[in-house]
């Protein structure tokens, strides 16, 4: 089973990629995924370079972004590899609480399965107009623009101590690659790669070109672009994503109001087969507990809130209270790697937006187009 996984659902495929001579710095051309690159972000990526990923994987027009990449390939500012292979990646950052970590993955094609056989599973719920933006985009450029970001069973991939192929730094994280082309180095680093896969970030690309091979009905259009990283790599974290309401909820009860820190400290002391959340408005913060519920995100969405937006950052979450720009904040705990993989292998899904793994990967890197 494990050896029928690496053969038949990863494949090297040929990269369309950057032209540095061409381009420009790498670092001025990658940009974060979709779906969290704000207004000012994009206008910051824009004015990096006029060969920025961001006019790719957010656009403002579909088909303007077909265009533009058509014309990139047309001037030789991105260029195709001429021989099919995988790539080993290494992200390097320093996370919230100030530790220097790396994360390590093998960038290669996926086949693309539905949920029901088993071999890739979801974990959290997604919203169906944030897919039907991302097929328009698919049907435009035929393109794989963005990685899926996917856990495996096996072992972690080594870096190689050699100088990468690729190197770029975005929002504090620095990503190194190296090409691998030859068979008996792909071999060995797809032995590693265990199934069944769980999708760690990328639900709705996922879902998105799941549904574009259904009514494309090609053989091009049967893998994704992926980063397979072991759910054992040292370097995996997952944020905790806050919720953010305009209108304050009533009648929740919980300990006395305290000061943030204090809260915060109450919360992570809540066994975590409990949920629980800290409440934050701007006359204090209480911690609100429930026997009921194991996720603390499935918690705060039954509250039904209005106008909700999202955060990593508590302090964040703390100032926007405090400006009045958000009536109150719920601070909650991420979950657990043993937690995505509960929900995923019983066929649950987590609210949207319930984990956060960090960094996000960077788009920009390596493309893939659907001819292989």
């Amino acid at each position: 089973m494990v050896a029928w996984l690496a053969v038949a659902l990863v494949k090297p495929f040929r990269a369309l990629r950057y032209d540095a001579e061409r381009a420009g710095r790498l670092d001025d051309l990658v940009a974060p995924p979709h779906d969290v690159i704000s207004p000012e972000m994009r206008d910051r990526l824009l004015a990096a370079s006029p060969h920025n990923a961001v006019r790719l994987v957010r656009p403002d027009d579909p088909h303007e972004a077909a265009r533009t990449l058509s014309a990139w390939r047309d001037q030789g500012i991105l260029v195709r590899e001429d021989e099919p292979g995988v790539w080993l990646l290494a992200d390097e950052f320093v996370g919230p609480d100030g530790v220097a970590r790396t994360r390590r993955g093998l960038v290669a094609r996926v086949r693309l399965e539905p949920y029901s056989t088993g071999r890739v599973l979801p974990h959290e719920r997604t919203f169906t107009k944030a897919k039907d933006v991302r097929l328009e985009l698919l049907r435009a450029t035929r393109t794989k623009l963005s990685p899926i970001f996917l856990l495996h069973e096996g072992e972690p991939v080594e870096a190689p101590s050699t100088q990468p192929d690729l190197e770029a730094t975005l929002e504090g994280a620095t990503s190194r690659m190296w090409r691998l082309t030859d068979a008996d180095a792909i071999g060995s680093e797809l032995a590693r790669v265990r199934g069944p896969f769980f999708i760690a970030d990328g639900h709705h690309r996922y879902e998105t070109a799941l549904r574009f091979h259904e009514e494309d009905r090609t053989e091009q259009t049967g893998h994704v672009l992926a980063v397979l990283v072991s759910r054992n790599d040292p370097g995996l974290v997952i944020l905790p994503t806050h919720r953010l309401s305009r209108v304050a909820p009533r009648g929740l009860d919980g300990s006395r109001r305290v000061g943030i820190p204090e809260a915060l400290e109450q919360l992570h002391r809540v066994p975590r087969d409990r949920a629980a959340f800290v409440l934050v408005r701007p006359e204090g913060a209480t911690v609100v507990e429930s026997e009921r519920a194991n996720l603390d995100t499935a918690l705060v969405d039954a509250l039904q809130l209005e106008g909700v937006t999202y955060t990593a950052s508590a302090h964040e979450a703390e100032k926007a209270v405090a400006s009045g720009t958000a009536a109150a904040a719920f601070l909650v705990r991420p979950p657990t790697i043993e937690q995505v993989e509960t929900f995923a292998r019983a066929g649950e899904r987590m609210p949207p937006k319930s984990t956060y793994f960090y960094p996000k990967l960077t788009c920009g890197l390596l493309f893939s187009p659907f001819d292989e």
